[in-house]
Parts: structure tokens; C-alpha cells; sequence
């Protein structure tokens, strides 16, 4: 156990990646607890980082899972979106873990949308800076080839690349380091298998263990 971990109250927040058991909210959440951080964990499936901070529905469901309950995962479309300002006043956390790259990254579009994804991020990360709270950026996944979702490799690492370069103030996690192309399956391109999550969860959980003592919380 990481003593500075354990000294932290952690909130996720992320996207689809978040909405199902056996996806990152259930081994992420169960990672941290397990380092001895108080984790609550926020999804909403489709959600681009602006709506958190803009007002409107999820697409395709949301869940929540508060500290060592399970899941509660709500499919209805058409629900409120979290708030972000609300979930740091609800929460208190001492560091914010964002999982989000997927729904900005425009597979299947000819060119990457840099701009947009800059304003996106940034409403975000403005949000979490104005309540004075570290934050770390976790990027997405490799993921699969040839799918619905239009997911390619290349579009992956321009992804990567450019999220790290404009997650400031918030540190950055590259996921595509943890594995190698196309070693994770998935089920539909885009979301992993419950051990693809595993592994991803345990790596996530690993990099931010290694920079703990960067995100302590000041005196």
C-alpha cells in the first residue's frame, strides 16, 4: 500500500469505459481502494470532457460507484449529465483522475479535430483548476482495428500525443504504453474485454502510484 495514496480521496470521472461492471469501475475503483484511497468513481457513456461542464443528457446511460458499494449503473438515455463543479462539491477529493479520449478523437473522420478537442479539454481542466484540485489525464487505449467505431491505431496516437500537450494542468497517462497494438481484445473495436479492463485498470493504477508523491495534497 502507497502511504500517499492512502491518504487521498480520489474522484474518477471517464466515459463508456466507466458504464459497465467488469469495465474500469469496477478494477480501477477496486485498484485504488485496494492501495488505500477513498475512490468514487463517475461515467457517462458518450460524454465529450464539455459535458461535464456544460449542461445537457447522456446518450447511452451513466453510473456511479461510491467508495467500497457496487456499481450503480443507470442505461436510461436521456438522463442529466454529472456535473463537474457539483461532483468536486459533492466529493471533496484531493485528486481527480479523468479517463477520457475515445468520444473526441473523431474515428472515422478524415481529419483529427484539434481545435475542438483543445476546447473541450481545457473547459474541463478549468473547472478542476478553479476548485484548486491536482488532476491526471489517462488517454485511451489501442483498441481494435476495422470496427463500427472507425478506431484506428494511427488516430490513437495523434490522439496520445496531442492529449499530452494539452491536458495541463492535469498530468498525462498514456495508455497506449501499457500495451501493444492489438493486444488488448475488445468486444466491438472500442471497449475491452473484462480482462483487457483488468490489465488497463491495474496499469492505470501503477502510473499514478508512481507519481503519487507529485499529487500529494498540500499542506
Amino acid at each position: 500500500m502507497n502511504a500517499l495514496l492512502a491518504g487521498l480521496t480520489v474522484l474518477v470521472i471517464g466515459d463508456s469505459h466507466m458504464v459497465t461492471r467488469d469495465y474500469l469501475i469496477t478494477h480501477l475503483h477496486d485498484d485504488l481502494l485496494a492501495q488505500g484511497a477513498q475512490v468514487d468513481t463517475f461515467g457517462m457513456c458518450g460524454a465529450n470532457a464539455g459535458d461535464w461542464v456544460y449542461p445537457t443528457t447522456v446518450s447511452c446511460g451513466k453510473a456511479e460507484r461510491i467508495g467500497k458499494a457496487g456499481p450503480q449503473i443507470n442505461r436510461a438515455p436521456g438522463s442529466p449529465t454529472y456535473q463537474i463543479d457539483a461532483v468536486i462539491d459533492r466529493v471533496h477529493p484531493n485528486l481527480v483522475v479523468i479517463e477520457m479520449g475515445d468520444t473526441m478523437a473523431g474515428y472515422g473522420q478524415a481529419s483529427f479535430p484539434q481545435g475542438w478537442i483543445y476546447q473541450q479539454v481545457h473547459a474541463l481542466t478549468g473547472r478542476i483548476a478553479a476548485h484548486n484540485v491536482p488532476c491526471v489525464w489517462v488517454g485511451p487505449p489501442w483498441g481494435s482495428e476495422g470496427s463500427s467505431y472507425h478506431k484506428t491505431f494511427a488516430r490513437v496516437k495523434e490522439m496520445s500525443e496531442f492529449l499530452a500537450t494539452a491536458v495541463a494542468p492535469c498530468r498525462f497517462i498514456d495508455s497506449t504504453q501499457f500495451s501493444k497494438q492489438g493486444e488488448w481484445p475488445t468486444i466491438d473495436g472500442q471497449h475491452l474485454t473484462a480482462s483487457g479492463y483488468k490489465a488497463w485498470g491495474a496499469d492505470i493504477a501503477a502510473a499514478l502510484d508512481k507519481i503519487a508523491p507529485e499529487l500529494a495534497p498540500k499542506p
